[in-house]
């Protein structure tokens, strides 16, 4: 006999369980992951990754519009009236003041800078505007208006970064998409995210609407402000419905395959962006025909229907909203006021005070307000201190200021008619009720029936969340 035979017949099975190179442990454990791959894989061809999902508890709100002022108005001109700064205007702002604060632009001993406009109060409320808002005047009392918002960031690709995700470098999931993973979407004829820009460009990028590490259906869709608002959503010559249908058939059945044997969440995303593509085709140019908005609708966002603006882009954002669209960012570029910031003020309100007011009277003449949260704000404020730089051709305009700036709210859930906060009588520090980015995060979520506690995801063996491990709820503006 020989020696492989003789050793052989000596095996027993605890040799075999000990030697293979398997062993019971590894065989039971590739039991128990085959068949909870079986229940994932099963997960994922029954469910679409954007089927509505319960909120943690009942919500104000169903969906929300961020009208997001790219580039930082300036606070201090438009909402928060500081007539110290107009009595030392041209003295430096005292060192106690600024402390070790760093700028951008400015040294830290430049010289004050008064409001360059006229403020007076407005509503029932007697909410003190700048004249540069006539129309957001009209709405003073269907607004919260909050003067102590503070970042920790103070150049602008961070600090859009970090009110839009929660971080300061790209990577991480948005607001948007932290919204539609919570909430899934409650239309499937469009995007459950959308972006729409009326600027030159957005310094965080498309980082700023990203799914970061969640599964890409989560990401925002972005419109173009003319023509198809996707590339390609009208067929080529040649292909007709019923060829498009098969064609998109036969690839679906495939993936679904696919998907099925891998459990990737990617090819669930790819199945549904197919699938929202070819419905894209007959939802969207319906969308953005405004030809059935009465000539008063029109003249009330000041919206040429042929021209992309910001006011298109508000009357789009209704619209998208009553066809079921969870949340809409409009990022309006060009605030950055270096240098003259009067006249940077007097063109960018021109181009968007009408429209944000606008929005919020539509929506509330149409029953709409109470379940739609409305955000309005940039990523930081502008200093008490003049910039001028005659090497960059600048005079007469406002540094970044993280330390204090403002943003408004209405609708779902927000308490009307108020103004929360208060910064010092420079209006460099906030001195009642700060309010922190994450703290903002928290509301917007809890508005929605999302506790930004429990609105997790884990990735890389930890967890994450919008407000990483910070974030406070702000009551005070809560109805």
């Amino acid at each position: 006999m020989d020696s492989a035979r003789q050793r052989l017949l000596q095996m027993t099975r605890r040799h075999f369980f000990q030697e293979c190179g398997v062993g019971v442990g590894k065989i039971a454990l590739g039991s128990l992951l085959a068949d909870a791959f079986a229940s994932r894989a099963a997960n994922v061809q029954n469910t679409s990754p954007l089927a509505v999902k319960q909120p943690h508890f009942a919500p104000k709100a169903r969906r929300a519009i961020h009208l997001f002022m790219a580039g930082a108005p300036s606070q201090l001109d438009l909402f928060d009236y500081k007539p110290a700064l107009t009595k030392l205007e041209g003295k430096p702002i005292p060192p106690s003041v600024i402390g070790n604060q760093r700028y951008a632009f400015i040294r830290t001993d430049a010289a004050v800078l008064g409001p360059r406009f006229k403020f007076s109060k407005h509503g029932q409320s007697g909410v003190e505007l700048s004249e540069m808002l006539p129309h957001l005047g009209t709405i003073v009392d269907d607004i919260c208006l909050i003067k102590s918002v503070r970042t920790d960031q103070f150049n602008h690709a961070p600090a859009q970064l970090f009110l839009n995700t929660g971080f300061s470098q790209p990577g991480r999931p948005s607001l948007g998409s932290w919204v539609t993973y919570g909430l899934g979407a409650e239309t499937s004829d469009l995007p459950a995210f959308v972006v729409m820009s009326t600027g030159a460009g957005i310094s965080g990028g498309a980082s700023n609407w990203s799914s970061g590490f969640l599964p890409t259906i989560y990401t925002g869709v972005r419109f173009r402000n003319q023509g198809d608002p996707i590339l390609n959503v009208t067929n080529p010559k040649g292909v007709d419905s019923k060829t498009q249908r098969d064609t998109l058939d036969l690839i679906g059945a495939l993936n679904q395959r696919r998907l099925v044997a891998e459990g990737d969440p990617e090819i669930a995303t790819r199945i549904e962006s197919y699938e929202m593509a070819y419905r894209l085709q007959t939802s969207a140019p319906e969308l953005m025909d405004l030809k059935s908005e009465s000539k008063a609708t029109l003249e009330m966002y000041g919206a040429d229907p042929q021209k992309p603006s910001f006011a298109r882009a508000c009357l789009l954002a209704r619209r998208m909203i009553e066809r079921g669209v969870r949340f809409v960012n409009i990022y309006h570029e060009g605030w950055d006021a270096h240098s003259d910031v009067a006249g940077n003020l007097k063109s960018n309100c021109g181009a968007t005070d009408r429209a944000s007011t606008a929005l919020v009277k539509d929506l509330k003449a149409r029953g709409l307000l109470d379940e739609t949260l409305v955000i309005w704000g940039g990523e930081f404020g502008r200093t008490p201190m003049v910039e001028t730089n005659l090497a960059l051709g600048r005079k007469l305009g406002r540094d970044h200021h993280p330390q204090a700036f403002t943003v408004w709210m209405a609708g779902g859930g927000i308490k009307s008619g108020v103004v929360i906060g208060e910064t010092d009588e420079l209006g460099f520090h906030v001195v009642q009720d700060p309010v922190h980015i994450h703290d903002l995060q928290a509301t917007v979520l809890h508005l929605l029936g999302l506790d930004h506690e429990r609105l997790t995801y884990t990735y890389q063996g930890r967890q994450f969340r919008l407000t990483d491990v910070h974030g406070q709820l702000v009551k005070q503006i809560l109805a």
